[in-house]
């Protein structure tokens, strides 16, 4: 069952002193003008619902008129730190349309609306409390996904740009259904390959309402992507099912996809392929990754009963030793990565021979 995939809420990991130095060196780290706590001093709140009249668990947030000027200019100056260089000449054409937070989940957090007033559009950022696992997952997402991303974080803050897609459930629920075969077939591959990446990278808690659908026109069909939008469960919990999406039941209509378009050998070349994507990604990062990691070594991301069992079904998955040798959770992220480019160079290598 699902709600055993789950054993307890995650808690918030500090950023130790290294994870500091790694995120000021890449220009991650950036003392910024108002934090996470500040915002949680807001007046009152009003529920957001959806086209269908439905509680989306938002609340949209107001302030005093005093705090608010204050705040607005704020929120936007962190607006021009995420997507520019800072500088203020462009804050007179924004506006904060709109202040949200979020009462689900683990990590609460503000969804900010800026809008440019010269042609109205738009786009959103999230403030969060800073958690050190989810700076991980941020930034293995970033080095070994096909996407970059883009986050500022100080000690107690963390501000995350928004992913554009349909929310996984949504997606589903509304849009699934009416795919023509092509675009199913499609999708059921994505979702294979989504789910081996997710395995690799020890990223937990892909349910569908942590990922989003991304549909793209591609001259005459639409091309169908999988991104994750929650970092939250980077290798904390200790069953290495709750890093394989496939086992959530919220993403059960499209393993039925799976079942039903693709054939056992389609699978496995799909799952070797991303393996292999993976693998020259962990080869281009170069030393970024090695840094990230050496520090996730030493770093406290889980309890110690997670990490025996996930190195325990990590071994019997793999039948590798170096995950029975893994004292961190920062080992056995090396230990996965070193695994998926080892046996890479080791077909390459014999196609070369």
């Amino acid at each position: 069952m699902e709600e055993k995939l789950i054993s307890q809420k995650k808690p918030f990991y500090p950023i130790v002193s290294g994870l500091a130095t790694f995120l000021k060196s890449y220009d991650r780290w950036i003392e910024i003008p108002i934090h996470y706590s500040d915002l949680l001093r807001f007046t009152g709140s009003v529920v957001v619902y959806d086209k269908n009249d439905n509680d989306t668990l938002w609340v949209s947030v107001y302030f005093s008129d005093t705090e608010r000027r204050e705040i607005d200019f704020h929120l936007k100056k962190i607006y021009t730190l995420l997507h520019s260089d800072g500088n203020e000449s462009g804050i007179q054409y924004l506006n904060v349309d709109s202040i949200d937070y979020c009462t689900f989940g683990n990590s609460k957090p503000f969804r900010i609306k800026i809008r440019n007033i010269l042609n109205d559009n738009f786009t959103y950022y999230y403030i969060k409390q800073t958690d050190a696992s989810r700076i991980y997952g941020l930034e293995f997402e970033h080095m070994l996904s096909p996407y970059n991303l883009n986050f500022l974080v100080n000690n107690n803050t963390l501000i995350e740009e928004h992913i554009s897609g349909i929310p996984g459930d949504t997606f589903i629920k509304e849009f699934l259904p009416n795919c023509n075969n092509s675009e199913k077939a499609q999708i059921a591959k994505e979702y294979v390959k989504f789910n081996e990446r997710c395995m690799i990278r020890l990223l937990g808690d892909m349910r569908a309402y942590n990922y989003v659908v991304v549909p793209t026109h591609d001259f005459d069909q639409v091309v169908y992507k999988i991104r994750p939008i929650d970092f939250d469960q980077q290798s904390f919990e200790g069953k290495l099912s709750v890093y394989r999406p496939q086992f959530f039941k919220e993403n059960i209509p499209i393993m039925d996809l799976v079942r039903t378009k693709l054939n056992h050998d389609s699978i496995s070349q799909y799952k070797i392929e991303e393996r292999s994507i993976v693998a020259r990604r962990i080869i281009s990062s170069g030393n970024r990754l090695k840094k990230l990691l050496d520090i996730m070594q030493v770093d406290q991301l889980t309890i110690t009963r997670n990490l025996e069992r996930l190195r325990k079904e990590i071994y019997k998955f793999t039948k590798d030793k170096a995950f029975l040798d893994s004292k961190s959770m920062g080992d056995l992220m090396r230990a996965t990565l070193n695994f998926v480019r080892f046996h890479y160079e080791k077909v390459n290598m014999q196609d070369l021979i």
